[in-house]
């Protein structure tokens, strides 16, 4: 319900031209605003015990939002991480580096401001964006990222193009475990031309 909501303002402010940064403080304000009137609305219909799941602190989402602006000879990402697992950038050579910083869910803490950070993409590099689903994988009481384990296999695919370093590393997050996932596993590859 809570990314229902997202989307379209997601849209709306990125077509009105904020920045990466500006675009998660406006969001989060509009959450928060939203929550507030939702939880108003549910005070005065009071019919009975609130429910669990009802109330402003359950209107909340991680995101990791960006922009990618060409250039010649590359790509400028500009982005921000709100509570969401961190991109992590391999490069020609096979080295493998976390970018942006981690920060606060969206919808969670009122006067927060958010921060975005750019970095080029250069042909051979490789952007690795995934969901928690992923770094999550349970095998017992471990997880797949323990001991850097996500940056461990992204650095075995220097070379491979983007949809292959997806399907590595979905065969990798599905072999981590005895059963299949219970949780999502989404993986964004980003590669410059």
């Amino acid at each position: 319900m809570v990314i229902g909501l997202a989307r379209p303002w997601l849209r709306l402010l990125a077509r009105e031209g904020y920045g990466v940064a500006d675009v998660l403080d406006r969001l989060n304000q509009l959450l928060l605003d939203d929550a507030t009137e939702a939880a108003d609305a549910a005070a005065r219909a009071f019919v009975g015990p609130a429910g669990p799941g009802d109330g402003p602190q359950t209107r909340f989402l991680s995101l990791l939002y960006g922009e990618l602006v060409p250039f010649d000879g590359g790509v400028r990402c500009t982005l921000a991480s709100a509570g969401h697992p961190l991109p992590l950038l391999l490069g020609a050579d096979g080295g493998v580096t976390t970018v942006a910083q981690p920060q606060t869910l969206l919808g969670v803490v009122e006067d927060v401001t958010y921060v975005s950070e750019s970095l080029d993409l250069w042909p051979g590099d490789t952007l690795l964006c995934v969901t928690d689903g992923v770094t999550e994988r349970r095998s017992g009481s471990r997880q797949f990222d323990d001991g850097d384990g996500l940056a461990l296999a992204l650095s075995g695919c220097a070379g491979l193009d983007a949809e292959l370093i997806a399907e590595r590393i979905r065969r990798l997050v599905h072999e981590f475990g005895g059963r299949p996932p219970e949780d999502d596993l989404a993986l964004l590859v980003l590669q410059a031309e």
